[in-house]
């Protein structure tokens, strides 16, 4: 499901507070980081995600790879943070950025 700009500017505008909860370093994405992002998108559906690989392709490519893998879309991105968005199966008020 694509996003539409009315939500993608929604998303942006909720964003712009929060902070990144997970760090992709030099090892790059491996089976912990992995399971962190996708915990912390089925908790919070909204989240940052800070990169900090040097090389601004390898960057893209790892934050597309981040989306293709968790099935995420890439709201957002500005320099080393990517804002990803998934919908929740059973969305919590208490944990959601998007019912806050």
């Amino acid at each position: 499901m694509s996003l539409t700009n009315v939500q993608k500017k929604q998303y942006r505008n909720i964003g712009h507070t929060l902070n990144p909860v997970v760090t992709v370093a030099g090892n790059g994405l491996t089976e912990s980081v992995l399971t962190e992002i996708d915990r912390a998108l089925e908790d919070h559906e909204l989240i940052k995600v800070r990169y900090s690989v040097v090389d601004r392709e390898a960057r893209y490519a790892l934050i597309e790879e981040t989306g293709k893998v968790l099935k995420a879309q890439v709201v957002q991105t500005i320099g080393k943070v990517a804002l990803f968005h998934r919908a929740a199966l059973e969305a919590n008020p208490k944990l959601s950025n998007l019912l806050r």
